[in-house]
């Protein structure tokens, strides 16, 4: 594997710190967006991380500004299907391989963290987040798709379902709208970052209390039987007051199947959405009219 890796700081506890930096051909501004090169960096670190003999990963974010800004939608939109199945593929591998790592994974959000950002911190065990401080502007949380009129393509469906109130969940999803940093659901974040406190050592001591009995096959999503009634009844209280739209459908839809066929199955369901959704006039419309600011 020809690509770099990114920084990593391994901790005299055996606890790996993995940053995620910008594109160096693309640093805009010091913001982290997901396009291909972090996707393959982010695969070629932990390739390397998991023949180690670490106890912990903490992964984190070296922008100021934000945590990941979401997915490279210009990146994104120049694919053709065929090449944008690929990225979407490989994004899941590079994922994927946090989830199975024989030892805890605790992503650190301690800015905004949208779309892809959101998806790659919750193939983690766990996240753990800031707050913004007295006066400080606030940012958001969550999974904007569909307001693009697009879905997520990564896990987010199922994975933010199963940590926070379902339907709450569900509905953010559907209708595209992000959480305020200030008003974050409750059980998103295993735990809060209090001011004054290191992140990395708050990220740290979770790690310790909470050492990975089993490795996993996949992250948390309401696609574990745990999650499979109340899924059912939040998507039956719901049937009638979501959005109308194809990207809420596709949302739904792909629900469906992670809770019938399990969590793979329920991504490649996002990844065909996603891959149809994008030649739609409406989305044509308003991904056009993002691109353009």
């Amino acid at each position: 594997m020809n690509q770099a890796p990114l920084p990593v700081e391994i901790r005299a506890d055996k606890i790996a710190v993995l940053s995620l930096i910008p594109n160096p051909s693309k640093p805009r501004g010091g913001v982290v967006v997901l396009d291909r090169w972090l996707i393959d960096s982010l695969d070629a670190s932990l390739c390397k991380l998991a023949e180690q003999d670490l106890c912990g990963l903490i992964l984190q974010s070296a922008s100021e500004r934000v945590f990941v800004a979401g997915a490279d939608l210009a990146e994104i939109d120049s694919l053709n299907d065929a090449d944008l199945d690929l990225y979407l593929r490989a994004g899941s591998v590079a994922y994927g391989r946090i989830t199975k790592l024989p030892f805890t994974s605790v992503a650190i959000i301690h800015k905004a963290a949208l779309g892809g950002g959101l998806e790659l911190a919750m193939h983690c065990d766990a996240l753990i987040g800031a707050t913004p401080a007295q006066g400080e502007k606030s940012w958001k949380v969550g999974l904007p798709e569909c307001g693009l009129e697009i879905c997520p393509g990564w896990g987010g469906t199922m994975m933010l379902a199963a940590r926070m109130d379902i339907s709450k969940a569900i509905v953010a999803t559907c209708t595209g709208t992000p959480f305020d940093a200030t008003d974050i659901p409750t059980g998103l974040f295993a735990k809060n970052i209090s001011a004054g406190e290191s992140p990395v050592e708050v990220a740290a001591t979770w790690i310790h209390a909470n050492p990975k009995i089993q490795t996993l096959r996949s992250p948390l999503s309401i696609a574990d039987p745990q999650f499979h009634q109340a899924t059912f009844a939040a998507l039956e209280q719901l049937q009638t007051t979501l959005p109308n739209t194809a990207a809420a459908r596709a949302v739904v839809d792909a629900i469906k199947t992670g809770l019938q066929h399990g969590f793979q199955a329920g991504v490649l369901s996002e990844q065909k959405h996603l891959i149809e959704l994008r030649h739609t006039p409406e989305t044509r419309a308003r991904l056009d009219a993002f691109l353009k600011r």
